[in-house]
């Protein structure tokens, strides 16, 4: 079974990790550079999870997952959360957002590859 999957980074290296970590044939990878891009690359899709950052510019990883959250078809779709922040009340924040899971950067791929399984699988 192939995990379609949205990634949301707006650094290309981190985008390229991303790829690079789930080309294992299980993942079919979109991406998209920021916020706004990722809901314009989701009008197209229907992915089993998707993967955002939090710092980014034009819409930040809350504003997207808000976003996302207020469309129905993409309600219960998890959202992981990338990013090399930590602090606690952010995670929070990602959660009353409606984030599913928070990993801290720099990820360990079979790390998310079983968080992808976790929650999308």
């Amino acid at each position: 079974m192939t995990l379609e999957v949205l990634a949301v980074d707006d650094s290309r290296t981190m985008r390229n990790m991303i790829k690079m970590a789930l080309n294992t044939g299980d993942f079919e990878v979109h991406t998209a550079d920021d916020g706004v891009h990722g809901l314009e690359v989701l009008e197209g899709i229907s992915p089993d999870a998707i993967i955002t950052d939090i710092n980014m510019p034009r819409m930040d990883g809350f504003g997207f997952i808000d976003a996302v959250r207020e469309q129905e078809k993409h309600r219960a779709t998890p959202i992981l959360v990338l990013t090399t922040e930590s602090a606690p009340e952010l995670k929070m924040r990602a959660r009353e957002a409606g984030a599913t899971g928070w990993i801290v950067k720099p990820f360990d791929p079979n790390k998310l590859i079983k968080a992808l399984h976790m929650v999308a699988g």
